[in-house]
């Protein structure tokens, strides 16, 4: 199958899976494990989902039998279409509870995440409860789902403490003070992506828009993080340090390789901010290890 092929039917599986044709999503997925010579996580991805649906919507029947070619959509038409779908008209029982089900137990934290901008539109009074005793109740989250359902919480207007178990610590947060937009960040946050981004624009222009992703996944996992405290209130040399550190993961995600001498000497880590920066540069391995396959590119 050509990637744009493949990218176009999982781009249609996904409309299947917001729109509820669980049926249809069964049958693509079906069709998808039958391809030959694609990436060995996409067949793990798909039998994962498709034992899932089978469980979770035993009742959704299969359509005619033929995988129809994916359709391209107008993109203002498809925005419509997904905001009718994260806030219908119709909000029983049923799809209350079908909603939190697939927060609570989707496989796939992209699932997670689409359910969960959906709960900012439920009216049900109990959903502010629900999302909390599922944060505090669930240590194995995934944080960038944890991050989002902070963000959900906020923008559904609820406030007060929570305490939640956070790349493997313990962190009490406020909920009023999620940030919903990279702007809402403390300015430490700004400054170490602006500082990768002027370094890495003159030697490839594509590093900038990789590191930005990076940064805002990253900062997604480490939010009210030690980490995190220790980076946005630090001085001007944890900036450098984390500057640092997140170019250096870069060129690893990116290159497979890093020249720590030079990254070294173009932030100015000098010898006595050596540690500070090992330190950073093994807090943002670690999370571009926990990066799930294919990233995620939700808005912070």
């Amino acid at each position: 199958m050509f990637p744009n092929m493949l990218d176009q039917y999982q781009i249609q599986l996904t409309r299947l899976l917001e729109s509820e044709q669980y049926g249809r999503a069964k049958e693509l997925l079906r069709f998808l494990l039958q391809c030959q010579g694609e990436d060995e996580r996409h067949y793990e991805e798909w039998t994962s989902l498709l034992n899932w649906l089978e469980m979770a919507f035993p009742e959704a029947g299969d359509g005619d039998g033929a995988v129809a070619a994916p359709e391209q959509e107008d993109p203002d038409e498809e925005a419509l279409i997904r905001e009718q779908y994260l806030n219908p008209r119709e909000q029983d029982e049923a799809y209350v509870q079908q909603v939190l089900y697939i927060m609570k137990n989707h496989p796939m934290p992209d699932q997670q995440l689409l359910a969960l901008e959906r709960c900012v539109y439920i009216q049900a009074p109990a959903i502010d409860e629900e999302i909390v005793e599922w944060l505090t109740g669930d240590p194995a989250i995934h944080p960038v789902v944890q991050f989002h359902a902070l963000q959900c919480l906020r923008k559904r207007g609820a406030s007060g403490k929570i305490e939640l178990e956070r790349m493997g610590e313990t962190a009490e947060l406020e909920i009023e003070k999620t940030p919903l937009s990279m702007d809402d960040f403390p300015a430490a946050v700004s400054q170490i992506i602006e500082r990768v981004e002027s370094v890495t624009e003159s030697d490839d222009p594509t590093l900038p828009h990789f590191a930005r992703e990076l940064w805002k996944q990253s900062i997604q996992f480490l939010y009210g993080t030690t980490s995190f405290e220790w980076m946005i209130g630090g001085d001007e040399e944890w900036v450098d340090c984390y500057a640092a550190a997140l170019h250096h993961v870069l060129l690893l995600t990116v290159y497979g390789k890093a020249d720590d001498d030079f990254i070294r000497e173009t932030y100015s880590i000098t010898e006595p901010l050596r540690f500070r920066y090992e330190q950073a540069c093994r807090t943002l391995r670690q999370v571009a290890a926990l990066q799930p396959p294919g990233g995620n590119d939700s808005q912070p």
